[in-house]
């Protein structure tokens, strides 16, 4: 299960290091989970935290934002790999085109959205696990 960024604190730590991944429309930001804040974890689980950032900029109506950000929390839910524990943010970086997608809500944007989504998410970089150590090695 993936916990949700709710603090402005959350969100100011995740987004101080640069995108790991991007799309055209979708920026993907990551910090580990071991970040304090006045002596306590600014995450107390151990778990992935998902945050999503929607500008009115990008997206003006609040259909639309609202709409964006059902699709980002299905896809991260309905992934085949759970996201790598870690706190994640999804950023929208760019409108979608208000021509193109007359409807907020039409089933075009969403396919579009979701699409993107999947793309952005298969770019995680996946946390290798350590090689195991034998006994021969160890001096």
């Amino acid at each position: 299960m993936t916990q949700r960024l709710r603090s402005r604190q959350q969100f100011q730590a995740v987004m101080a290091g640069a995108p790991v991944a991007k799309t055209p429309h979708f920026a993907l930001h990551r910090a580990a989970l071991d970040v304090p804040v006045e002596g306590r974890p600014l995450f107390p689980v151990a778990d992935a935290w998902l945050g999503v950032l929607l500008p009115k900029r990008w997206a003006r109506r609040a259909v639309t934002r609202n709409a964006i950000r059902r699709q980002i929390y299905e896809v991260a839910r309905h992934r085949a790999a759970p996201l790598p524990q870690a706190a994640w943010v999804v950023r929208l970086r760019s409108e979608f085109s208000r021509k193109q997608f007359v409807s907020a809500t039409s089933d075009a944007l969403k396919r579009a959205v979701r699409q993107e989504l999947e793309q952005l998410l298969a770019r995680v970089p996946v946390p290798q696990p350590a090689a195991p150590v034998e006994a021969r090695d160890v001096v």
